[in-house]
């Protein structure tokens, strides 16, 4: 279809209208003004359309040229997105600054792959000997491999819309990413490097249940707050409380196979924190480095807000398509109200008419189309893949029933909500045991029962200890904690054990900063053995501080728990806290060792005060 001229008749900021293109069609990608900015077609009125432009328009002028060129914004998917760092429109970040510096020019292009570097192209060796034989060109049929990195290989599959037998394959050789690499009996060829549309999702064959975890290596997320693989979770969290660095830790440690993270309208330092910190980070499956995985969006909040809108749909198009590969995709969207600010400021320019707090009545159906690109899926091939969604989000002064948050809510199942007061007290991840929640819970049940048959039961009495705890902190704030019976005295120091032997974690402790699935079941096994065997001794008479200084093999202080002589030996509670970082990755032994001594200790108290009600 030929280009469709028309002229600029108004500027509202990033908002533009234009006559003359009457015949474009709505979401079509428009070049304005002499620059040629790239802009999206948004409302289609008569012979006019409303424009947003994606780029710096300052300067741009009435009367102005603006050119539809009849094609939905669209990314390039091909090898060599891994590793690369893109604005919110695919652009390559640093090319851009080596055309232009660190600011970007508006106007200045650059192509979304390198079209010049040569990639080894493997063909299919099951269709490379069926050629001429009328090999049916399937859709999302796999065409070829690329080896993208060491870590990712790239399958190179006929785009879904493909029809007819496959003509002719290309042999194995190096090809640039506009090199055709097959072609149809209907005269389809597809080369090495595919366009898609960055508003439709990508077809699949089946959707999936999502029954398989995501493991973080965050205990309070995997164990408390598990996220399915092909899930949706929300981080809301006020300024400060940890969102950013809970996305990293989970980038850095989860078992997707690859990570799209977008800096959505982030602050500019902290997206720098991202873009240096990342090419540096060890990827712990394989040792070498995590940008051979990942993919980074970029786009901060000095960036055109257009293309701040448009950057998750940039994201998850690229996700889907390493999905179809039959990869595992873990997309970080940071964060999802800055994009909804984006959003209100547009809809303000556009003079529609606003809901809730300035947000267009539209918000939430946003969300739904952004979250619901989530899915574990049976591939058009017939291979499993998945895309996670997590979205971080940004309430003002941390309240949760803002707008933003509150939809949210709506499209996602899991919700691990960032608490301030835990923040302040330096507890790392500062996720509320409270307020958060999960209903992937029943889902990844059986995939945890395989670890351990207690799962469920030890997960859902901590989280009562827990929530009991809560209760009586009421009544502690009021008259102490001296005041409470010896059996409440002990769901406070169980609740704490919990907290600071179980929930909270060193992202610095060369131990503790990743926890595997076993280890993360067990620890939390131990705590609750203490508690149910303590509550025994307690209610057998048994005061709170001799159970609180037990110490191995049946021996206990005698001395009160206040006490912290030099001599004085660890307590069973005390190593109980400290295991975390002590007994690594894999090391039962260890666990069952400990677990024999602490029985041992809380047997004897037990059988001690036993004996005292018999006599």
């Amino acid at each position: 279809m030929a280009e469709i001229a028309g002229t600029v008749r108004r500027i509202s900021g990033p908002i533009v209208r234009a006559n003359g293109l009457g015949r474009a069609g709505l979401f079509d990608v428009v070049e304005v003004g002499e620059r040629r900015l790239l802009g999206e077609i948004v409302r289609l009125e008569k012979d006019e359309a409303l424009i947003q432009v994606y780029e710096d328009n300052t300067g741009l002028k009435i009367g102005s040229p603006a050119v539809s060129t009849a094609r939905p914004l669209s990314v390039l998917l091909g090898p060599g997105l891994i590793g690369t760092i893109y604005d919110g429109i695919q652009r390559p970040l640093k090319v851009l600054y080596e055309k232009g510096g660190a600011f970007m020019s508006p106007g200045v292009r650059a192509a979304a792959l390198d079209t010049e570097k040569r990639w080894p192209f493997a063909p299919n060796a099951e269709l490379a000997g069926k050629i001429g034989e009328s090999v049916a060109a399937r859709p999302g049929m796999i065409l070829g491999t690329v080896k993208e990195t060491e870590s990712i290989t790239c399958s190179i599959m006929a785009p879904p819309e493909t029809k007819g037998s496959l003509e002719w394959l290309a042999p194995a050789g190096e090809y640039r990413c506009t090199d055709v690499i097959a072609r149809t009996d209907t005269g389809t060829e597809v080369s090495l490097a595919q366009w898609w549309p960055v508003r439709v999702p990508r077809p699949c064959a089946q959707r999936l249940p999502p029954d398989e975890p995501l493991i973080t290596g965050e205990r309070v997320i995997d164990l408390f707050f598990p996220l399915s693989k092909g899930g949706t979770a929300a981080i809301p969290g006020g300024f400060g409380t940890g969102k950013t660095m809970t996305q990293h830790a989970i980038a850095k440690w989860c078992d997707a196979d690859v990570i799209v993270y977008i800096g959505c309208g982030e602050r500019g330092n902290e997206m720098t924190d991202v873009l240096t910190e990342f090419p540096g980070l060890e990827d712990p499956r394989t040792g070498r480095s995590l940008m051979e995985r990942t993919i980074l969006i970029a786009n901060t909040s000095n960036m055109p807000v257009a293309a701040r809108e448009v950057s998750i749909y940039t994201g998850v198009s690229l996700a889907e398509f390493y999905r179809d590969m039959g990869y595992h995709v873990a997309i970080m969207a940071d964060s999802t109200s800055r994009w909804a600010e984006a959003l209100r400021e547009l809809s303000g320019r556009m003079e529609e008419m606003p809901a809730e707090e300035g947000f267009p009545a539209y918000l939430p159906t946003r969300l739904a189309e952004f979250y619901e690109r989530a899915g574990r899926v049976r591939t058009l091939e017939g291979g499993e893949g998945s895309v996670s969604i997590i979205g971080a989000v940004s309430p003002p002064g941390g309240d949760f029933s803002e707008p933003v948050t509150q939809h949210t809510k709506r499209f996602i199942r899991c919700f691990w909500a960032l608490d301030r007061e835990l923040a302040n007290a330096r507890h790392y991840p500062a996720i509320s045991w409270i307020d958060s929640y999960s209903e992937y819970a029943e889902e990844v049940k059986p995939w945890w029962e395989k670890i351990n048959p207690a799962w469920a039961q030890t997960r859902q009495e901590a989280l009562e200890l827990l929530k009991k705890e809560q209760r009586l902190l009421e009544i502690v704030r009021l008259i102490g904690p001296d005041a409470l019976p010896d059996g409440e005295r002990l769901v406070l120091l169980a609740s704490d054990l919990i907290k600071d032997g179980f929930l909270q974690q060193n992202s610095f402790d060369p131990v503790d900063k990743y926890c595997v699935p076993a280890k993360q079941i067990r620890l939390l096994e131990l705590i609750m053995e203490f508690y149910h065997r303590a509550d025994t001794c307690i209610h057998l008479g048994a005061p709170l501080y001799k159970v609180s200084a037990l110490v191995r093999q049946g021996r206990e202080d005698s001395r009160p728990d206040s006490f912290h002589g030099a001599e004085r030996r660890r307590s069973i509670r005390e190593r109980l806290a400290r295991l975390k970082s002590e007994i690594p990755n894999g090391d039962e032994k260890g666990f069952t060792v400990f677990e024999r001594e602490m029985i041992g200790a809380l047997e004897a108290l037990e059988r001690s005060y036993r004996s005292k009600e018999v006599l």
